[in-house]
């Protein structure tokens, strides 16, 4: 399911903002971008991330706020000052000057004093992530709560369009034993040309044809894969990829229904039932 959270942390003076944008997804992806000073806490965050969410994209936002860091700091390199400091007395010496070089000589040479971050604490700054994570996945978890109580009444509906169908097939489905005797008759009638025929041999070639045509079973079964659904769609635990294997299981039923009837009426209503098992297909890609 889609879905956005934002969440702010902060922690003796660090602060951090982190952004969560999901998108559907078969399995659980997290894309994070975080400042290299908190590269080492990207492990804890997808792992963190990992153990509320179950399926979807989830590109993660760190920002580390202006407020919290430390600025600039300056940055000396004593080892480059002291080659310079040698390198000016060896001027001078060489070329009989006066004086020695001073302070303000030395940290003019380039390279001797830079600027530079401060030193980040770790442990505040892994302290200021873990509260932003927490509100950012709590913000995120409200807003896919709320599709998914959208997602779980539209595919509610569209299980009763599915049921309601099948209970017509199941209407229908004795009809059509009686439509295969009148034209087993009638073909019988025109190929023997008024020769009496055995009534016990016409009652065996209509067993047998009820036989190939009964879909009681598939139908059953139907039933049943369309009340794990609408568990799985009213509990609270991921049921996105096991509602992917019922809407699988469900079409074979109505494949086999299909190939087993000889009633055009079932046949309507199996066009019927893959066109709606088909947006329930695609309704079902969004559910976590």
């Amino acid at each position: 399911m889609t879905g956005f959270g934002a969440g702010r942390g902060e922690a003796g003076g660090e602060a951090l903002t982190v952004e969560l944008r999901a998108v559907n997804g078969k399995f659980c992806e997290v894309k994070p971008r975080l400042p290299r000073e908190l590269a080492s806490l990207e492990p804890e965050l997808v792992k963190a991330i990992k153990a509320r969410i179950s399926r979807g994209m989830i590109d993660v936002f760190v920002r580390r706020d202006a407020a919290g860091a430390r600025g600039l700091t300056p940055k000396t390199d004593l080892p480059l000052a002291a080659a310079y400091a040698k390198a000016l007395r060896e001027l001078k010496d060489e070329l009989g000057l006066a004086g020695e070089p001073s302070v303000h000589d030395i940290a003019a040479m380039e390279g001797v004093l830079t600027l530079g971050e401060a030193a980040a604490d770790a442990e505040k700054l892994a302290a200021a992530l873990r509260a932003a994570l927490h509100d950012a996945l709590d913000a995120l978890d409200q807003m896919r709560r709320r599709e998914g109580e959208a997602l779980a009444a539209d595919l509610a509906a569209r299980l009763s369009n599915i049921e309601a169908q099948a209970r017509q097939v199941q209407q229908l489905a004795p009809l059509q034993i009686e439509a295969a005797r009148d034209r087993l008759t009638a073909r019988i009638a025109e190929l023997t040309r008024g020769i009496p025929l055995d009534p016990s041999r016409l009652a065996q070639e209509v067993a047998l044809i009820a036989d190939r045509t009964d879909v009681a079973e598939e139908l059953t079964r139907l039933a049943s894969h369309l009340a794990q659904a609408r568990g799985l769609i009213g509990s609270d635990a991921p049921a996105g990829r096991k509602l992917e294997f019922l809407v699988q299981e469900v079409n074979r039923e109505i494949n086999t229904i299909g190939s087993k009837s000889q009633h055009a009426g079932i046949a309507q209503l199996v066009v019927d039932l893959k066109a709606e098992l088909e947006r329930v297909r695609e309704q079902v890609q969004n559910v976590e």
